[in-house]
Parts: structure tokens; sequence; C-alpha cells
């Protein structure tokens, strides 16, 4: 019988997820396929799991990757940990969650992390962000939570609120939202850009395109930048390994 696993989130449009899961399955004789769900609203996912009874493994992605986790009958310490997550293995009708995010971000942050990268920003407050504060947490970087709205209790500073000396000083910028990725690929963080210099490490997680604005602007002063793509490999390498645990 053929394998079944899946993605949800909502739009699809900008994800890999399926072409790599496909071409990995034809790659490696694996019976199996990998579909894309889009899902507008988290609280359809009960009947999209009552639709497909064989789904083995869902990837999560924007916006449900913290929603998600109130549907769950299990979950990892990670996830128990930051409220996010991106994988869910099913077996007998349960479902466990875990965060693939974390371990792909930190595997592909440290190849071009440098010791001068000692202090961050991070642009969003979603799923993907927590997963990135959870990694920069465990290697002991500082970091700054960056949003369109300040909320002080939870440390969480405006772009407009930010100084010349906090975008100098944090040598290490990472943007864990939407802007920029296909189909709206003008957009990008409200930064002034003319801080950035070649001490700094630009980290988008958006991979559609490979190159976005926001990084053409610290490539243009000679910053260190990688877009999401070698994450997702990772990530979705760890989301088999888990499904086949």
């Amino acid at each position: 019988m053929t394998r079944q696993f899946g993605l949800i989130g909502y739009p699809l449009g900008h994800s890999f997820s399926k072409g790599f899961f496909t071409a990995k399955f034809e790659a490696e004789g694996v019976d199996a396929r990998y579909d894309n769900f889009p899902l507008e609203h988290i609280s359809d996912f009960p009947a999209l799991l009552a639709a497909h009874p064989q789904l083995e493994g869902i990837n999560v992605t924007i916006p449900h990757k913290e929603k998600v986790t109130s549907y769950l009958h299990h979950v990892s310490p990670v996830v128990a940990a930051i409220g996010a997550c991106n994988c869910i293995r099913i077996q007998n009708k349960q479902l466990t969650g875990y965060n693939t995010d974390v371990v792909g971000f930190e595997k592909s942050l440290r190849k071009k992390l440098g010791h001068h990268h000692n202090a961050a920003l991070v642009l969003g407050t979603g799923g993907a962000s927590k997963a990135v504060q959870y990694v920069l947490q465990q290697l002991q970087i500082p970091f700054t939570v960056i949003s369109r709205k300040a909320d002080p209790e939870k440390g969480i500073r405006e772009y407009g609120a930010l100084k010349k000396e906090d975008l100098q000083y944090a040598t290490l910028w990472i943007n864990t939202t939407p802007l920029g990725m296909a189909p709206n690929t003008e957009s990008m963080p409200p930064l002034d850009y003319g801080q950035v210099s070649e001490r700094h490490y630009l980290y988008d997680l958006v991979y559609n395109p490979a190159e976005t604005k926001f990084l053409s602007a610290g490539k243009s002063k000679g910053a260190v930048i990688e877009n999401g793509h070698d994450m997702l490999i990772i990530q979705a390498e760890e989301s088999w390994a888990i499904w086949n645990a």
C-alpha cells in the first residue's frame, strides 16, 4: 500500500516540500506520495484527517505551527518548550508533534556563523520565530524580537523604535516573516539597511525567491547572507527520519 504524507498551511503556492519529497521518493524507490493540503482555517484539520485516514505524517507551515498544537495527543520536549510544531507523526490515530525547524535552522545557521555574530535581531513573532529564538538561546546568542507592534511585557520592540546603534550592534539579522516571499517579492522588513556592514549576517527563512530583497540589501553591503533552502532540506530529512523511527 502506498504510504501517504502531506503538508498543511495556507497558502501553499510558495512551498517546495511536495516537489522535494516526490523527487526523494522516486530517487529512493519509496512507494509513497506527498500532497499539499491548503488549509485556511486550522479548525478544518480534524475533517482533513478523517478524509485521509492513511496519512502517516504531516508537515505544518504558515500560519498553523502554533494553533495545531491543540490537536496533538503528544508533543516532543521542544514543542512543549516553544509552543510551535511543524512535523506530526500519526500512529494508531495518535498525533505526536515535533519541531524540525529547530534542527534545520541550527545546522544551517552554524555553517556561516562567525564569532562576531554575537547579538541578533529576530524579525517576526510566529511559530518559525519561536524555533529561531530557541536555537539562539541554546547557542547563547542574545537577541531582540522585532515586530510591527511593540509588546514590552514580552520584550518585543517595533521596527520604528530601532536606533542606528541597535542595528550596528546586532550583527545577526534573521527574517522569520513571509515578507519577500513569492509572489510578494517586492516586500521586505522595514529596516535601515544603511547600517549593514561586512560584519553582518542576514539569514532569511524565505527560500522562494532564492534571493529576497532583504538578502539583496545585505549582499550589497558585503554582509554574509543565507536563505532558508538549506534549512528546508535539513528539516525535511529530519521529518522523514521521525516518520520512519
